[in-house]
């Protein structure tokens, strides 16, 4: 028994070793601010959940002081068991029918010009929640017609073309789906997902709808090598993917992958530029990168640099 007990000592002492070793560049403060309370006040009133809360994002402080929330919909459990994920695994509750309407809500209540809408995985609704998708986005339309709506989706494993189909139809300005890491890497990191697939859903979305602006996103950490990551880009690049994200993998609890590697902000940089000069219209690459961090801004000058592009090639004809 006091060898158990010496063994998890250890375990947890060395964890929090880790833990304390954490880089300068990716500690952040406590959030405290009254925007935060705020915003915090208004998820609970409504019922809403957040990925900044379920999967610990270290930027909360700063995006809920500015009022800015990522809503997960279709619940707070995946049926899914990612090992970089901090998002609850179990068998998920029936959906909430107000979900659409309150999502709508908070969105006019907090003013917001552009909204990230993202959800767990389930895989146990038949069409893996594509149509609570379309229904929020329909609310959005109605309530909030200005802002602009960006959803970053699950891979709807085996009813993919059908799902995409019908959210594409809905119109989001953004359609948003990670491949998180390098193909080699996803028996361990991403068991539940294909890589290819994943790359497939993208394209499917471009093969709907050109005008609607693709995006996806990887870790870095997990024990990528830097040509893998340039494959990453390549594969993205092919199909017709317009915003790359990379920020670095932070571990949320000892059961989850290990950081392999804290990545420098330069090596952020650096990687950037070659994703810039690989055709992306936009490019986001710094260790606190996340899919929804900054989503607005970087929308605009997404927006803008297509404008420019299209202007420039019709000035050539």
């Amino acid at each position: 028994m006091n060898d158990i007990a010496d063994t998890a000592a250890i375990a947890a002492s060395e964890h929090q070793a880790e833990r304390r070793r954490k880089p300068d560049w990716i500690r952040v403060k406590a959030p405290t601010s009254k925007g935060f309370a705020e915003t915090r006040r208004l998820m609970r009133d409504l019922k809403l959940n957040t990925v900044c809360e379920e999967a610990a994002c270290p930027n909360i402080g700063e995006c809920w002081t500015k009022k800015h929330a990522t809503v997960m919909i279709l619940g707070d459990v995946c049926t899914r068991a990612c090992r970089f994920c901090n998002v609850k695994t179990g068998m998920p509750r029936v959906l909430d029918p107000m979900e659409p309407v309150n999502v709508a809500t908070a969105a006019a209540e907090m003013g917001l010009e552009h909204i990230v809408i993202t959800s767990v995985d389930r895989d146990d609704l038949p069409d893996g929640g594509a149509g609570h998708f379309v229904r929020v986005i329909e609310e959005l339309r109605k309530r909030t017609p200005g802002t602009t709506i960006e959803i970053l989706t699950p891979d709807f494993r085996g009813k993919m073309k059908r799902a995409v189909a019908q959210i594409v139809e809905a119109r989001p300005d953004v359609y948003n789906h990670n491949l998180e890491t390098v193909p080699r890497l996803y028996p361990t990191v991403r068991p539940g997902a294909r890589y290819y697939a994943s790359l497939r859903l993208l394209e499917e979305v471009k093969n709907l709808d050109p005008s609607i602006f693709t995006k996806s996103g990887i870790m870095l950490g997990l024990g990528e090598q830097r040509l893998e990551i340039h494959q990453v880009m390549d594969d993205m690049r092919s199909a017709d993917i317009d915003f790359l994200t990379m920020g670095q993998y932070l571990q949320p609890t000892p059961k989850h992958h290990k950081v392999i590697d804290f990545v420098t902000p330069q090596q952020f940089d650096a990687l950037g530029q070659i994703a810039r000069a690989k055709g992306f219209l936009q490019v986001a690459s710094s260790p606190l990168t996340r899919s929804s961090y900054h989503a607005g801004d970087d929308f605009a000058e997404m927006r803008a640099a297509r404008e420019a592009k299209l202007a420039k090639a019709a000035g050539k004809q």
